[in-house]
């Protein structure tokens, strides 16, 4: 495996497009008082695809895109663009960082500093790590996937394969969303090579004949609740993505709506609030310079879709120790029985505040939480 280094570029004509595809928009009607209830909110939306015309500073966020050490390669014949960030602490261990969707690398960026230099942070040397953040496969700076099949654990291979080129040949996992469930595939094939896992989103089967208590029933209404209004994405995405594509690759004002959508819906009472409105623009814009929006729906496709229920069902439980931390605003977790039958989960961390994208949202208590608990673990 060939590995190279890296670095995106952008070229005024690509930023001068982006703004004129914005000032172009062709804006739908919206209902009075009708908030987020129909879908993204109009004005919510035409403030920031105006920041993004305007203010947002495409400079800034070309340095953001290129601050840490940025890699190329190949893995199963696809292209994988990793952050591969080494930590200046000796007792330093390595950890594969993994986002999901409509996530990217960026979701990073505030908090591989800590995480890899401590010290430089005021925190405890001892939870300092070596990170491995790849961008999945079809996503952002890997660039599209250009052949059929690549679902989760042809992903978690893919990365198994990339960290033993780096020389890991032991290491740790984080997760969320898509990352979550990399990293849980990746312990489950290669159980001898994952020492710990840390995940904040956690989906495991139901315990079977084994009745619900009140409060577990209620979480479970509450997520009912929650997908019946909220998994639509899931279905078109898991079906015909290509469909979908065509719009939200032509119009960035239609690309931003359907992710801001969800970084409103995921993240708990707070919404938008807890997130500055820059870091929005940051993720939207690696999915618009990368033209990889439509690739990134094709792992729902390839992994949810109508020929993977079985497969997707049947995976089974990871023995590899697991710490969880769960956010308050986070939508789809299981019941804590649930998670623990499926996972050996040797930490329990109920965070105070956060939600579906905590390296965003509240990036000091993911540094925290994530360090402070692979410090206590033997690589």
């Amino acid at each position: 495996m060939t590995i190279e280094p890296y670095t995106f570029e952008l070229t005024p004509g690509q930023i001068d497009d982006l703004r004129q595809r914005l000032d172009r928009t062709r804006w739908p009607d919206a209902l009075p008082d009708s908030g987020w209830n129909l879908g993204t909110n109009l004005d919510a939306l035409q403030g920031l695809c105006r920041r993004w015309q305007t203010d947002f500073d495409f400079q800034s966020f070309l340095s953001r895109c290129n601050r840490f050490p940025q890699f190329t390669t190949e893995a199963l014949g696809q292209t994988i663009r990793f952050l591969h960030v080494r930590s200046p602490e000796p007792g330093a261990r390595p950890l594969l960082l993994t986002h999901g969707w409509p996530g990217s690398v960026a979701e990073f960026w505030d908090v591989l500093g800590p995480l890899t230099d401590p010290v430089a942070h005021g925190l405890d040397p001892a939870g300092a790590l070596h990170v491995v953040a790849p961008s999945l496969p079809g996503y952002g700076f890997s660039g599209p996937t250009t052949q059929p099949g690549w679902d989760i654990g042809r992903v978690a291979d893919a990365f198994a394969e990339l960290m033993a080129a780096l020389g890991y040949d032991r290491f740790f996992c984080q997760g969320g969303d898509w990352g979550s469930m990399v990293s849980s595939e990746i312990s489950r094939r290669q159980p001898s090579r994952v020492a710990a896992l840390h995940l904040n989103l956690l989906v495991a089967p139901r315990l079977k004949d084994v009745p619900p208590t009140e409060e577990e029933e209620a979480q479970i209404e509450r997520s009912s609740a929650f997908l019946a209004l909220e998994s639509a994405y899931q279905q078109i995405q898991g079906t015909k993505p290509q469909t979908l594509a065509y719009g939200l690759t032509d119009s960035p004002a239609g690309l931003a709506a359907w992710i801001l959508e969800k970084f409103q819906s995921w993240t708990g009472a707070a919404g938008l609030a807890e997130f500055a409105p820059d870091r929005l623009l940051d993720n939207l814009s690696v999915y618009w310079f990368t033209g990889t929006i439509n690739s990134s729906m094709r792992l729902y496709y390839e992994s949810i879709g109508p020929r993977n229920t079985g497969r997707r069902q049947g995976r089974p439980p990871s023995d590899v120790p697991t710490g969880f931390a769960c956010y308050p605003g986070e939508p789809f977790n299981s019941p804590r029985r649930w998670i623990e039958a499926a996972y050996d989960i040797v930490r329990w961390s109920d965070m105070p505040r956060g939600g579906h994208f905590p390296a965003m949202q509240v990036p000091e208590d993911f540094v925290a939480e994530v360090s402070g608990f692979f410090a206590q673990r033997p690589l």
